[in-house]
């Protein structure tokens, strides 16, 4: 029993006398290291909306009657002026025929009154003629007249309203399902029968709410004058996009802060000439908020987390692993902004960061990161 026990203390020391020099035995194991690459980049902040028609109009009766007819198919494209529907015109065209026989009447009587008249004048002049008679006729005269533009207006109100028996569509758009069938009476009026809706599909316009941190950002960016026109862009996807490749224009700011969301309501106007865009539906937008900048970036996937400070793991001359902190910006599609921490000297670990450990050797191999060349706009989501 004591000779085992020896054997296995002896045994026991063989082992932790072996482990040391076999730890230093061990190769060093491989990783890939790139250096930092320097771009161009903009800081963005991204925004949830909703698309809404540019314009969107009531189709209502001007004038009340029952409907005749419907001149258009459910959900079709009309162009401004098309007909759609059609009151039936029998009372306006004999309102209206009333009225040019009453401008006919008029003119007669206006006739007759004005050669009385010139009769009296000169009459008046000889003095065969009293003062009175001559007022009565100079006054009939301007009754006649009188009378005459009041008929000739209630004509052209007439007409007009025969003109109203055709509903026209006022703006160019997609328009909806009819409301009201043939043969039923309609009202006229702000309040009167909906009969469809038109709305504008080209151009599109985009809402959204930005926070006042993001707000004063794009405040400055404008009144700095450095990015001119490229301020006033902004960068759109469908909620079932990845990219950002709709261009639209900022068109409208909110006169003033919501107090109760600290948010400011932002208008973009998206051209959408193929239609596909529908209105109500969401998207994202993607705004600058900062000028073009020169930084460096690395792929996301390089830089590590430890509790409250970013790191990454370096390489110096003698395969010794470093890590070192930085400060990070915005991702920018799969690489981070890397604001300060390191220079575009270092080697850092790319691949491989599991082997990686502080103050261990590994054997690096250089890569070259595949950055974009532009990287000023935002075509991948985050």
């Amino acid at each position: 029993m004591l000779r085992f026990a020896n054997r296995l203390v002896a045994a026991s020391m063989l082992v932790s006398i072996a482990a040391p020099a076999f730890a230093q035995q061990m190769p060093a194991l491989p990783v890939s290291v790139a250096k930092p690459v320097k771009r161009m980049v903009v800081d963005w902040g991204e925004f949830p909306g909703r698309f809404e028609a540019a314009n969107y109009v009531e189709v209502r009766a001007q004038v009340a009657g029952e409907l005749e007819s419907v001149h258009f198919k459910d959900g079709q494209d009309v162009t401004a002026g098309q007909l759609l529907f059609k009151i039936d015109p029998a009372q306006f065209t004999a309102t209206r025929q009333a009225a040019e026989a009453a401008v006919k009447g008029n003119v007669t009587r206006l006739d007759l009154a004005k050669s009385e008249l010139e009769r009296a004048q000169n009459l008046r002049t000889t003095g065969n003629i009293p003062e009175s008679t001559f007022q009565q006729r100079q006054q009939t005269y301007l009754e006649s007249q009188a009378n005459l533009d009041a008929s000739r207006a209630e004509l052209a109100t007439a007409s007009l309203n025969l003109g109203y028996t055709d509903i026209k569509a006022p703006i160019a758009g997609r328009i909806g399902r009819k409301l009201v069938t043939e043969g039923n009476l309609i009202s006229s009026g702000t309040t009167g029968t909906l009969l469809t809706t038109i709305v504008q599909f080209d151009p599109v316009y985009f809402y959204f709410d930005v926070d006042e941190q993001s707000l004063l950002a794009y405040q400055r960016n404008l009144a700095g004058g450095i990015v001119s026109e490229d301020a006033k862009k902004a960068y759109l996807a469908l909620s079932d996009e990845t990219e950002f490749k709709r261009e639209a224009v900022i068109n409208f700011l909110a006169n003033q802060v919501d107090a109760e969301t600290g948010t400011l309501r932002v208008r973009a106007e998206l051209p959408n000439s193929d239609l596909y865009i529908t209105p109500g539906l969401f998207g994202r937008v993607k705004l600058a908020t900062r000028p073009a900048y020169e930084t460096l970036v690395l792929p996301d996937e390089a830089i590590m987390l430890d509790q409250t400070r970013h790191l990454v793991m370096t390489v110096d001359g003698e395969g010794t692993v470093v890590p070192k902190a930085v400060t990070v910006g915005p991702r920018v599609g799969k690489f981070r902004v890397i604001t300060s921490g390191i220079t575009e000297n270092d080697s850092v670990i790319v691949n491989g960061l599991m082997r990686a450990r502080p103050g261990g050797k590994v054997a690096p191999t250089t890569v070259e990161i595949d950055v974009p060349d532009d990287l000023t706009r935002p075509v991948a989501a985050n």
